[in-house]
């Protein structure tokens, strides 16, 4: 049986209620990394999702690549977007039990890394239990180890609206891959997974419920959704 745990990027968005609708009546539970500054833009949206039960993550407050900035400066970034999401869960009135966090673009920040790897672990923010996960590729970067939770299926969906040659077919072509030069394949023999999509309404302008599709072929094609845990 292959399984996965569902982690959504970017959000909050316009379709950020809709995505939840529909995974809440899929019976999945995802995390959704937010960006600080796209919370504050659709903060009711985000609301909305912590209170359907989502676990919201931080993305950083404003999606630089990390290797681009100082130590400094991306800590202040987790730092920022942490406060927007220790407000949201106030808000919302539910008690923030998960704080994982994912880098922009996958980017652990270059010669920084190790020291915002001690930033995270120190501040006690939340590793996704990836015990499932046998690839080799998984230990050899060290995302055993690594408090931040990075993935090993991109449906990168949303190249769709950013490259005029990129289409939907393009996406089911990657799901159908089983011999993918980067990541694992996504249909195998016993596979486990951290999938990502992407909450972002320029590709819903494109491709309506593009989310819906693109999961419903996956559980079409066997692969359950399970609930996060965390170590």
């Amino acid at each position: 049986m292959n399984s996965a745990i569902l982690t959504i990027d970017d959000i909050s968005s316009r379709n950020t209620p809709a995505i939840v609708d529909y995974l809440k009546e899929k019976g999945i539970t995802a995390v959704l990394f937010a960006v600080g500054a796209n919370v504050e833009k659709f903060y009711d949206e985000a609301v909305y999702a912590v209170q359907a039960g989502m676990i919201v993550g931080n993305h950083s407050y404003s999606h630089p690549s990390f290797s681009s900035i100082s130590l400094e400066q991306g800590i202040a970034e987790i730092e920022k977007c942490e406060a927007v999401l220790d407000k949201l869960y106030e808000d919302a009135h539910v008690t923030r039990q998960y704080r994982p966090f994912r880098f922009p673009y996958g980017d652990r920040g270059g010669e920084n890394e190790q020291a915002l790897q001690k930033y995270l672990a120190d501040k006690g923010f939340d590793k996704l239990d990836d015990g499932k996960i046998t690839y080799p590729w998984w230990s050899e970067n060290s995302c055993n180890q690594n408090i931040d939770t990075f993935w090993t299926f991109d449906f990168e969906e949303y190249r769709i609206y950013l490259e005029d040659s990129f289409k939907i077919e393009n996406v089911w072509n990657k799901m159908n891959n089983r011999n993918p030069a980067q990541g694992a394949a996504l249909f195998g023999k016993d596979n486990h997974h951290f999938v990502l999509l992407h909450a972002h309404d320029e590709t819903e302008a494109i491709i309506p419920q593009y989310y819906k599709k693109f999961i419903d072929y996956a559980l079409e094609n066997g692969l359950t959704f399970e609930k996060p845990r965390f170590k």
